[in-house]
């Protein structure tokens, strides 16, 4: 048997730019990926914790160290600049490799610098 579990995740992500004429769906600072292990056009679910909205998307890279966490295209009518998101991605495993696995959880403070990785 296989599960879908919980790979990476970035909690309370604050957006910082939306654009709905762009092409890309959710941009993050490259160090930010690198640390979540997350890659450029991976699947992502985004929870939106301001306003309840919830879709799935891609990422593209922003620029490393820049804390940009940007909505773009139709994704962008689900999010306002400062609103607060959980990124999650997810992995599928068999059932002899869940116990060994660990996602990588990482919270985020106001201007997305990790405060804390679980």
């Amino acid at each position: 048997m296989k599960r879908i579990m919980l790979k990476g995740k970035l909690h309370r992500a604050r957006v910082t730019e939306t654009q709905i004429d762009y092409e890309g769906s959710l941009a993050l600072d490259e160090e930010l990926m690198l640390a979540a292990d997350l890659r450029a056009f991976e699947k992502v679910d985004v929870y939106n914790l301001s306003n309840g909205e919830r879709f799935s998307t891609y990422l593209i890279k922003a620029e490393r160290g820049s804390g940009t966490v940007g909505v773009y295209g139709a994704a962008a009518r689900k999010a306002q600049t400062g609103d607060r998101l959980i990124v999650a991605s997810y992995v599928v495993l068999d059932e002899e490799e869940i116990d060994f696995f660990m996602p990588k959880i990482l919270i985020l403070d106001g201007d997305n610098k990790i405060i804390e990785v679980k």
